[in-house]
């Protein structure tokens, strides 16, 4: 079932929102070349423990995993491309890292993902993490009522193609609110027009995920989680949660 929210219940979406916009911030400026993804994960922590909020994250056990999520922020080097669980793996310099965390404050939950180089970077990499955030920008854009979640997948759909990127087939975004996870699912590929209606009062979080070798092919690594490129090529993963208004897509994880 979607449950449209209040303009009280995106109020407080929207502080949980903060909470992970300055998670990632914080995690972003203490990356660096020798930094371990444990300690970016202890970063998110500190900011989310001094806000006051949970992690929805932590403890997580969807159908897919045999073992529960063992830290508040998912953290995807490289090949990498989602649900990364960050070990004392020590970044490198050119390194393409993408961070999502959530954050729930008060029964409300937020969700976002950034993805950035560490150190020099390589104009590819800067390419892609640039493409994944101009498909976010046309999918929020797109997210405006009386349109269809059709037209978000196909808006981020054009970018993607004009890149020339591939995104992991089946993995998307989603509804958000109480729950981390809630209906509908938000495909990042769709026909206009088509798929479910965006009413005033709809939360979503829409987030691209886009390979740099053109294919749609993931592959699951040996820890049950990871999600990597089927051909080893570098993924970028950038997301907002984003609340649909009268006045226009509103973003509820700026920091």
């Amino acid at each position: 079932m979607v449950e449209l929210k209040s303009a009280a219940g995106i109020e407080s979406m929207r502080a949980a929102g903060q909470v992970v916009g300055q998670a990632l911030a914080a995690v972003q400026d203490a990356a660096g070349v020798g930094v371990s993804l444990l300690e970016l994960d202890a970063v998110a922590r500190e900011v989310l423990d001094k806000a006051g909020a949970g992690s929805p994250f932590l403890g997580y056990t969807p159908s897919f995993a045999d073992t529960p999520f063992p830290a508040v922020i998912c953290a995807s080097v490289n090949d990498a491309i989602v649900h990364g669980i960050p070990t004392g793996y020590r970044l490198r310099d050119g390194d393409l890292v993408s961070i999502d965390c959530g954050a729930t404050l008060d029964g409300w939950t937020g969700d976002a993902a950034i993805s950035f180089t560490v150190g020099t970077a390589r104009p590819e990499d800067t390419e892609l993490i640039e493409a994944t955030r101009r498909a976010l920008d046309a999918g929020i854009a797109a997210a405006t009522a009386g349109n269809r979640l059709g037209d978000v997948g196909h808006a981020i759909q054009q970018v993607a193609d004009a890149a020339r990127a591939g995104m992991p087939a089946d993995f998307g975004g989603h509804g958000i609110g109480r729950r981390m996870h809630e209906d509908p699912p938000v495909p990042n590929r769709g026909r206009p027009g088509r798929g479910f209606p965006l009413r005033p009062g709809l939360v979503i979080a829409i987030e691209p995920m886009l390979h740099a070798g053109g294919s749609n092919a993931y592959v699951p690594d040996p820890d049950g989680w990871t999600l990597r490129t089927a051909d080893g090529s570098r993924a970028a993963h950038i997301e907002h949660t984003v609340a649909v208004t009268e006045d226009g897509p509103r973003i509820l994880t700026l920091p």
